[in-house]
């Protein structure tokens, strides 16, 4: 038997020689100029996208940004730039780097955005806030000087990227960071000035940058760029995240929410609207697009019944699988590695073979025998065919010897009967077909070949 942590560390290695595959995206919110950064707000019916701009020329080496536009949509879906509402100008402070920010609704009804720039006095960049009545503006500098800068005692290694949660109390947090040095403080209720100690959360697993906070059914919720090996190419960078029960931590990693993106950069906005969680992100897909002319983009962001977030799916650009039922379902295990993701299964990638787990990869190492992955759906769905992307990291993780298809009679599993045989062939999708049935649960029960363990990219099953 071959030892797992050889094989781990083998793996990272591979990682690090290896480019993965760009991930497909959804459709920008414009083409009319270059967008990053987002932030997302709800006001009333409109939901408003506060975006960097990237004014970078063509073959441009590094970030132009002079201002911050606001886009406003009433169905997420097509949005209308309501224009450049704050610039490097507003802060007579500042010189350049109008980087990622974010607004925050006051107790006193005014807007307040927060937002990293390159000041001109000592240190590099600092955080100042922006004032307007609207969500639109007219903005104007609410403090005449740094929120945060250097000179903050316990500051980042670079301060940038603020993401600034209001809790039920009304007491409000800011967290932000960079080179992997996240940092969080207490507001006061005047939305300007900090009160008590800057601490550094702990728990918040290979954090780089970008932190966005928010809360659901009483967790509290910290998604954040990571770079890690483990989930992104070299460069690049994929989004994590962990949960609370207290919004200063201890925190606790849940997994990876967001694959990397076409731009080595990758910025989460995370927000409910109307009844439904999107995830708002960019990357390098436009036109004449690169890692200094990004795009911002928005997809459905789904969460499990256990409140854990399930992995976006990046939409557009690229072939789809119609009909396929697993984008609806939830899928379960019999055990899953504590560095593999059981989410890559049903994330509506195709992968370009067996080894490649630049979308994640779910993996039961080092369990030998038979395991399980399944799904289920709140109402019966009629199935009959199933296809299987198997994993083979060429370490410990093998194709398997067998795999059987079953279903949920509804007391019990049961093989599903006339069905063809389960292939386990690596390099391609193992279609199983057998009698239409209607059921609840699909399970797949994998047996590994002696010495080894299995593992899925990705596993499909339709009507």
């Amino acid at each position: 038997m071959r030892r797992r942590w050889a094989a781990a560390l083998a793996a990272a290695l591979l990682l690090l020689l290896t480019t993965a595959r760009p991930a497909l995206a959804g459709a920008p919110i414009t083409t009319a100029i270059y967008t990053a950064d987002p932030a997302a707000l709800v006001a009333g019916d409109t939901l408003y996208l506060y975006t960097g701009h990237d004014e970078a020329p063509p073959g441009g080496t590094n970030f132009v940004m002079r201002d911050w536009h606001v886009f406003t949509s009433t169905d997420a879906a097509t949005f209308t730039d309501q224009g450049a509402k704050l610039s490097i100008s507003t802060f007579s402070w500042a010189g350049a780097d109008a980087w990622a920010g974010e607004v925050e609704r006051g107790a006193n009804g005014k807007y307040y955005w927060y937002v990293p720039v390159n000041g001109n006095g000592a240190g590099w960049m600092d955080i100042g806030v922006a004032v307007g009545d609207t969500p639109l503006g007219p903005f104007r500098d609410a403090k005449g000087g740094p929120l945060i800068s250097d000179s903050t005692p316990n500051s980042a290694p670079l301060n940038i990227d603020p993401t600034v949660f209001t809790d039920d109390d009304g007491q409000v947090y800011m967290y932000w960071g960079s080179y992997y040095g996240l940092r969080a403080v207490r507001l006061n209720p005047d939305m300007t000035s900090t009160s008590g100690p800057v601490i550094t959360p702990s728990g918040v697993t290979n954090f780089w940058e970008a932190p966005w906070m928010f809360k659901r059914d009483g967790v509290y919720y910290l998604a954040y760029a990571a770079n890690d090996s483990a989930c992104s190419a070299p460069g690049h960078a994929c989004v994590r995240y962990a949960t609370a029960s207290n919004p200063l931590g201890p925190w606790t990693h849940r997994g990876v929410v967001l694959d990397q993106v076409t731009s080595t950069t990758n910025h989460p906005a995370i927000i409910e609207f109307k009844g439904q969680w999107y995830m708002v992100y960019h990357n390098a897909s436009s036109p004449g697009g690169g890692d200094f002319r990004r795009s911002v983009t928005i997809d459905k962001l789904f969460f499990n019944a256990d409140g854990t977030m399930r992995k976006v799916v990046q939409t557009g650009g690229g072939p789809t699988t119609p009909g396929n039922l697993a984008a609806s379902a939830t899928p379960s295990t019999s055990y899953v590695s504590p560095w593999e993701t059981l989410a890559a299964i049903n994330d509506g990638y195709t992968p370009t073979g067996s080894a490649d787990h630049s979308h994640g990869a779910y993996g039961n190492w080092d369990h030998q025998g038979t395991e399980w992955i399944e799904y289920r759906w709140p109402a019966a769905q009629t199935v009959s065919r199933s296809e299987v992307y198997w994993f083979d990291d060429d370490q410990g993780i093998d194709l398997p010897a067998s795999c059987r298809v079953q279903y949920w009679t509804g007391s019990a599993y049961a093989d599903i009967p006339g069905q063809s045989g389960c292939g386990t062939a690596a390099n391609g999708f193992n279609t199983t077909t057998f009698p239409s049935l209607s059921t609840t649960r699909l399970r797949l029960s994998v047996t590994s070949r002696t010495g080894y363990s299995t593992g899925v990219l990705e596993w499909r099953a339709f009507s």
